[in-house]
């Protein structure tokens, strides 16, 4: 077995865009540990930070301008890690140069935008793998295996995502010091200015994949919104496509510890589970309780380095010609037809078919 940094002989040359605080608390490091992967490049207008990440990383070229790093013929695929604004361009500029994607999440802000990336990924025959590295957990991992090789018939669902009052300075503790430049290109419209919209974008999107990569489809749900002293909560009630009912509580932010984990009760067992600050690189704490042995069963998950171990994912499947091990398009346009389904139903406070909406988040 490979120690996790072993490093193979066949290395996928990764360009990555932005130098933002994604990229410095997450991308450069994966890169530069995985086992499949080399950094060949970066990309930015901000000069300051690619001169000063360059050299801390050891990238072989650098750029100011997206287009010339994409006519870099060396460079296998790129690792997108900008606002969300520019996500769908920028992965649709990669496509079109013959460029694999890895897209920081949310794919994108707009149904209509998502759908379009959807066919040309069809058309490019590149990969595209979105950031949703929850998935690459070892807790949550085993949780998806218990699923689908013991737990039988599928009953119900409860998953929650709060995010903490006190989460930076937590996560300031454990992260790189973040470094910032005047000369950084930001959206036009600041994404804070509404931090209803923020919100869902930034942590929706990681409840509603969590549930949907255990449980599956999305087909209807309800949602009720409150905001108070600054701080906002939805809780939706789902259905599934496979029959299960669920429930999801997304709260920013807690006045409490970082508060995330579900509970998910089947014919053959149940799962509990705990996660933790993602910077933490912890593993979930995922008890699995066996109705034929009547025991409970915990994986330890040592590795728990969620963004390498996405990256690596993603190389293996370019390397090995294999389908994405993580969240792909598809996925990614389910997650902003659900987000902007809850916006919806909790606006209108009328349950909503997922089949039937449409626009922006």
């Amino acid at each position: 077995m490979l120690s996790v940094n072993s490093r193979l002989e066949k290395q996928l040359k990764i360009g990555v865009l932005g130098c933002g605080a994604i990229a410095q608390a997450g991308h450069f490091e994966s890169v530069t540990k995985a086992r499949n992967t080399t950094l060949h490049a970066i990309c930015d207008v901000a000069e300051d930070l690619l001169q000063r990440f360059s050299v801390t990383y050891g990238a072989a070229k650098i750029y100011t301008q997206y287009e010339r790093m994409l006519a870099d013929p060396d460079i296998d695929a790129v690792i997108i890690a900008t606002a969300d604004a520019f996500h769908v361009p920028a992965a649709t500029a990669a496509l079109a140069a013959g460029k694999h994607v890895l897209c920081e999440k949310p794919l994108g802000i707009a149904l209509e935008e998502v759908e379009a990336l959807r066919t040309a990924v069809a058309d490019s025959g590149c990969k595209l793998q979105v950031g949703h590295m929850k998935r690459f957990d070892p807790g949550i991992e085993s949780a998806r295996s218990f699923i689908d090789d013991e737990m039988g018939q599928m009953r119900a669902f409860k998953g929650w995502y709060c995010d903490s009052t006190h989460r930076y300075p937590m996560t300031d503790a454990v992260q790189p010091l973040i470094i910032r430049s005047a000369f950084s290109r930001k959206p036009d419209r600041d994404p804070k200015a509404d931090l209803q919209q923020y919100f869902m974008l930034a942590h929706g999107c990681h409840l509603v994949d969590t549930a949907r990569y255990l449980c599956g489809d999305i087909v209807e749900l309800q949602a009720r919104h409150l905001q108070r002293f600054g701080a906002h909560s939805w809780f939706v009630d789902v259905g599934f496509a496979n029959g299960a009912l669920g429930h999801l509580d997304l709260t920013v932010a807690v006045r409490m510890d970082w508060h995330e984990g579900f509970q998910l009760y089947g014919e053959h067992g149940s799962v509990v589970a705990k996660t933790f600050n993602p910077w933490l690189f912890r593993s979930s704490e995922v008890d699995i309780f066996r109705e034929s042995t009547g025991g409970t069963s915990r994986v330890l998950g040592a590795d728990a380095h969620v963004f390498r171990r996405q990256l690596e994912g993603f190389a293996d499947a370019i390397l090995h010609d294999t389908p994405v091990a993580g969240a792909d398009v598809e996925d990614g346009v389910a997650s902003v037809r659900a987000m902007l389904a809850i916006a919806e139903s909790a606006r209108t406070g009328r349950p909503v078919k997922l089949s039937d909406v449409a626009g922006a988040i």
